[in-house]
């Protein structure tokens, strides 16, 4: 059983489907690990046991008489403390929220529930999701996969370490401005940052609406495909017979690769190789466009966070780690004029992205240029 700790979603699944794994038997030893390991509280905010009995004893049963809901049907998943979920405390990593205890749970977790994904429990988070390194002083920081005494990356810090440390086969998270990618690539994972507005964002704490997106952080691309296909209750893309022969792919040589160290450097080179042996045409190219956007954040991104969080920020400001209150602060001051010329700026900056893009299946860039501390 201890090797389930360490298979793919996808593979567990299969088993489920074959008969060879018991889901019953699958989520308690997940449980057993998560209550045996000396991270487990820096990872989990709290662990849902009986929850995850009653899910994955449904899950057996329909496993049983041949009535599975999806692929991964009594597998065991965690959740970013930002997804409401039914009579457990979601607190976004705030002392802010502290005992907040939603009604209802969030849609892509009823979504997820439905198809028969099994809550293993929620996971800890940078503050209000503000943060791409995961230090969280507030409530807990997370360890990293590759160095216990760093930070596993944010803000889905405890997500990434769920899956890294074998306490999830699979972790749902959330994507602003890195808040999935960075984990994923810091704990040797595989992370989707899917497209605005595709996944409901009903139920999950906003950091910023107009840009939070919702993704795993898993073992595999297979995984990432199923977990796509269980957020949004929809069919699985068939990765069978996949190929890159001919597919065009582009590196973005603009800002993606300033200050970069030299180790992700290697590592993105080392991945360009892969994919060029395996049939894939790869180019670099000049993207102007994300120079500008980039320099549209303070005026975007700080002001909807603020305006979201004002009120309950400046009732309790000593609550909140001074770099998060400082981050949120400085969007305090942004005119309501600079904030719409912003956004229509980035709207034509986008259009403009599209049309140099338009060739490529891809664009490539690597996930952070620095890593964990």
């Amino acid at each position: 059983m201890q090797r389930w700790l360490t298979m793919s979603a996808a593979t567990l699944g299969r088993a489920i489907g074959k008969g060879d794994i018991d889901p019953v038997a699958l989520a308690q030893t997940y449980l057993n690990a998560i209550d045996a390991h000396p991270f487990a509280d820096r990872i989990y905010t709290v662990v849902t046991h009986e929850r995850a009995l009653v899910e994955a004893t449904a899950a057996a049963e329909r496993a049983r008489v041949g009535q599975r809901k999806s692929a991964l049907d009594g597998v065991p998943v965690s959740w970013k403390d930002l997804f409401d979920s039914a009579g457990v405390a979601t607190e976004a990593g705030s002392v802010l929220l502290k005992d907040r205890v939603p009604d209802t749970d969030c849609e892509v977790l009823r979504t997820a529930t439905a198809l028969g994904l099994v809550c293993l429990g929620k996971t800890h988070m940078s503050e209000l999701a503000f943060s791409g390194l995961g230090h969280n002083p507030s409530t807990a920081t997370p360890p990293c996969v590759n160095d216990h005494t760093a930070v596993s990356g944010g803000s889905s810090s405890g997500a990434a370490a769920s899956v890294a440390f074998g306490l999830a086969p699979m972790a749902f998270g959330s994507d602003t401005g890195g808040s999935v990618r960075i984990p994923a690539a810091w704990n040797d994972l595989v992370g989707l940052k899917t497209t605005s507005g595709r996944i409901s964002l009903q139920g999950v704490v906003p950091l910023c609406a107009r840009f939070d997106t919702v993704g795993p952080l898993c073992r595999s691309v297979e995984d990432a495909a199923l977990a796509l296909s269980a957020l949004e209750g929809s069919n699985p893309v068939d990765l069978t017979n996949t190929t890159l022969e001919g597919k065009r792919f582009a590196i973005c040589d603009t800002a993606a690769f300033d200050d970069i160290r030299a180790e992700p450097l290697a590592g993105f080179n080392s991945a360009i190789d892969s994919l060029k042996r395996m049939g894939a045409v790869v180019d670099r190219i000049k993207i102007p466009q994300v120079q500008a956007a980039l320099a549209l954040t303070g005026v975007l991104f700080a002001p909807e966070a603020y305006g979201t969080w004002k009120k309950q920020i400046e009732a309790n400001p000593d609550a909140m780690f001074e770099e998060i209150l400082l981050r949120f602060r400085s969007g305090a001051n942004v005119s309501a004029a600079d904030y719409v010329a912003g956004w229509q700026e980035l709207d034509q900056l986008r259009a403009e992205y599209y049309k140099v893009t338009a060739g490529y299946d891809s664009i490539l860039m690597p996930s952070s240029p620095i890593l964990p501390t």
